[in-house]
């Protein structure tokens, strides 16, 4: 669909076209390839690359292992494959502000290579990534981008996360596995990287804690600068692709003055020294390929960068680099090309920019309908112009889809959209897309550029099921639920499930409504949806206004936990950030509910509350909620419970004055979090009421947990505070901060850093028996 008016302007003004073109001019002073490495989107080096890219000229890239699935979400309820999903479509938004070629190890949602959690350790990682697959699977990128350097983000080193330990590790393995012939796991022609850094600068902060000093720098990036026609600082360009990790709370204003250079270290290297700066050794411009073609194109890339901002000239001069650079290309040799072919390439691809923006092109197209389905047609539109030059679009289709005229027409076998593409270039979109091809000055040059609103293919069988998970309480009457169906596809066809022996399912305008028996057994159950007796997809949407949209398809089941969870006969407000579902979990569950995110918290307010629960981030997000602790402290001396999910020391947790009584939560993260979801857990006051009403806590409760234990465990408290846990994990002492409550007055204040509310999404049975009792009253 074609983008608004406004959202037009918008990004016109967002991008102009001199600072585009200035930017796109840069690329041309360099032949240099610099690959970073990391594990998780928002991992790379931000500032570093927009200095090495913006000021150098370097060609950079990105190699990530993970989605991300694993980590948090400070914009919404997004978690696994759709986080996983949402922080894709950021990443590549980051790149977008970088030109960063992206790479990612992890092909799909069910690839081994995942975000599975916090971890410790690179063994660990590497076994549960799988340790050949990894490999060949970073093999292939080195081989596909063929990067002069790689450096990766972090060190191996202990304290640090054990995603960035395994990538670092592969990182040293892979300089030579690229470069081996006899390699398995890859059958792409060999590629020798010549140079691997690592950072000399610790990895320590709010989340890591490096045990060990980083290596000695043997170079210096320098970053301090300011682009000399923004006149940002590379500092702020890097925050502005960091701010589009909204998922992860990242983008800082940089005060002038405060940027930093980046210290490297040379790891391993096949060049000859010395290492002076980062090209020591290296071709860094066309000239030093050698031959009088490259040697012109090169005189006329630099008299291009020279010429700027008179675009005429600029045209000019960037267009006999283009004609130099191919003529070079043509007359290359087998060896020649095995050895720098990539390069002139690259050179062509970043000439043609150059020459289509500086000749004024100006064009757009868009599909006249986002979401399509396989077998579905839409319309094609767009207008396009240049300063000089002749200028035309092609629309490129994926394979399956077809063009008429004006109509697009999908095959009834077109590939679905993917969440997890494996590569995103920013300026070769994947299709479709539109070439625009421009001929002016004696050169021809094709550039593409993606549909202004990116479509999503869907299934022609599918729906979207809400919601997709659900629990019916044994300790409550409730014994039948709805399920929606919406978004049918084909629209004419009959929604049905398939359900246990003796579950009644009865249809109704598109819900469904589930009974299920009396006698019904504790235990998880999937239902399947059905169209018109079908198994069908789920979709699901991901729009936020940072990113393209997406859609996660998956097979259409709605998970169902059936549990025993007695409850507290207690009236229960919820205060949430939008970072949880945790209210949603306690209706369902039978109790009930008074959602106080967005009213104010006034006394009669809380008086019509017996328990308040202040969901995760909630003290950060929820405005007027820290101003607004001493009148809940006052609720809770008269008799209130409060209950306090995790928070992180950032989200304004006052140690001295959130909780009723002095709290700490411990940073950095690794130390003050139990990883192992298996983690023994060791009751310290095994007779407390919390662990006994009204739901007695066992053994089994503490089966089948997902993810981790808990994380930002309390660190130090006030003795008024009793711990109940003490969990590890392997090798660790002991922590004691899972779960602490305090007599405060006549009430009680509950603190837990135990991820309940990821459990309860996840349908872990102990997580709704543990939040029942965490609501009671003290008795």
């Amino acid at each position: 669909m074609p983008l608004s008016n406004q959202a037009r302007i918008a990004a016109e003004r967002d991008r102009p076209r001199i600072v585009a073109l200035w930017q796109a001019l840069t690329a041309l002073e360099s032949t240099v390839s610099f690959m970073n490495t990391g594990a998780h989107p928002d991992d790379e080096t931000s500032a570093m690359l927009a200095a090495m890219r913006f000021r150098d000229g370097v060609d950079i890239s990105y190699a990530c292992s993970t989605r991300g699935e694993g980590g948090q979400n400070d914009i919404g309820t997004e978690t696994a494959a759709a986080l996983g999903t949402l922080r894709t479509a950021e990443m590549e938004a980051a790149c977008d502000r970088l030109d960063l070629r992206m790479y990612w190890h992890s092909t799909s949602p069910e690839d081994p290579i995942t975000d599975f959690g916090f971890s410790k350790s690179g063994v660990e990682t590497l076994g549960k990534w799988g340790r050949e697959r990894t490999l060949a699977r970073f093999v292939d990128i080195i081989r596909t981008e063929r990067p002069d350097i790689i450096c990766p983000t972090f060190l191996d080193v202990p304290g640090q996360h054990g995603h960035h330990r395994a990538m670092t590790e592969a990182a040293h393995l892979v300089m030579d596995l690229a470069a081996e012939p006899e390699f398995a796991g890859s059958d792409l022609p060999v590629w020798q990287v010549k140079k691997m850094y690592l950072p000399a600068w610790s990895g320590a902060g709010q989340a890591y804690d490096d045990d060990l000093p980083p290596p000695p720098a043997t170079l210096t990036i320098a970053a301090t600068g300011k682009d000399p026609v923004t006149g940002w600082s590379y500092a702020r360009i890097g925050q502005q692709s960091r701010m589009l990790h909204a998922t992860q709370a990242m983008g800082r204003w940089v005060p002038n003055g405060t940027e930093t250079d980046f210290p490297l270290h040379l790891a391993h290297t096949h060049v000859a020294g010395p290492d002076a700066d980062l090209a020591s050794g290296l071709a860094q411009t066309l000239r030093d390929l050698g031959g009088a073609d490259l040697t012109a194109a090169q005189d006329a890339c630099d008299a291009a960068l020279a010429a700027f901002p008179n675009a005429s000239e600029v045209l000019k001069h960037a267009s006999l680099a283009l004609q130099a650079l191919r003529n070079a290309s043509e007359n290359a040799s087998p060896a020649q090309l095995s050895e720098f072919g990539h390069k002139l390439t690259r050179k062509d691809q970043q000439l043609s920019r150059v020459i289509q923006l500086a000749a004024g092109v100006d064009a757009r197209a868009s599909l006249q309908d986002e979401k399509l389905h396989p077998g579905a047609s839409t319309t094609i539109s767009s207008e396009f112009s240049a300063d000089t030059g002749e200028v035309t679009l092609a629309p490129r289709l994926p394979q399956g889809w077809s063009l008429d005229g004006a109509t697009v027409t999908l095959a009834n076998d077109a590939s679905i959209s993917d969440p997890y593409p494996a590569i995103y270039l920013p300026d070769q979109p994947a299709a479709p897309c539109v070439d625009v091809t421009l001929t002016t000055h004696g050169v021809t040059t094709t550039t593409s550029l993606p549909f202004e609103v990116p479509p999503v293919v869907v299934p022609q069988c599918s729906a979207a099921v809400s919601p997709e998970t659900d629990v019916i309480n044994l300790a409550h009457s409730r014994r039948s639920f709805v399920i929606d169906v919406s978004d049918i596809s084909p629209p004419s066809a009959q929604a049905g499930l398939r359900v246990p022996d003796g579950w009644h399912v009865s249809e109704s305008e598109g819900r469904l409504t589930v009974t299920v028996p009396e006698n019904v057994a504790v235990g998880l159950y999937d239902l399947t949806l059905t169209l018109d007796g079908l198994e069908a997809s789920s979709v699901r949407h991901i729009r936020h206004d940072h990113i393209a949209p997406r859609v996660l398809v998956r097979p259409a089941i709605a998970q169902i936990r059936v549990v025993n969870a007695a409850l507290p006969d207690v009236r229960v407000g919820y205060i949430g950030g939008g970072n949880d579902r945790v209210a949603t979990w306690l209706e369902r569950m039978g109790t009930e509910v008074t959602d106080l995110s967005n009213v104010p918290l006034t006394d009669a307010a809380l008086a019509a509350c017996d328990t308040l629960v202040i969901g995760i981030f909630a003290m950060k997000f929820r405005a007027g909620l820290a101003e607004a602790m001493p009148r809940i402290h006052d609720w809770v001396r008269a008799g209130g419970t409060l209950v306090t999910l995790y928070h992180r020391p950032w989200d304004n947790w006052d140690p001295e004055t959130t909780a009723p009584y002095r709290l700490e939560v411990g940073q950095p993260s690794l130390r003050w979090r139990v990883t192992d979801e298996t983690a023994a857990v060791t009751v310290l006051a095994p007779d407390h009421p919390l662990l006994q009403h009204p739901n007695r806590i066992e053994d089994a409760d503490w089966a089948d947990w997902h993810k981790e234990r808990g994380l930002y465990f309390a660190k130090n408290w006030d003795d008024a505070y009793t711990p109940l846990l003490a969990m590890n994990d392997a090798g660790e002492a002991p922590l004691k901060g899972a779960i602490l409550v305090a007599d405060v007055g006549l009430g009680r204040h509950v603190h837990t850093s135990l991820i309940l509310h990821h459990q309860m999404e996840k349908l872990t049975s102990g997580g709704f028996r543990l939040m029942a009792n965490l609501l009671a009253k003290r008795s």
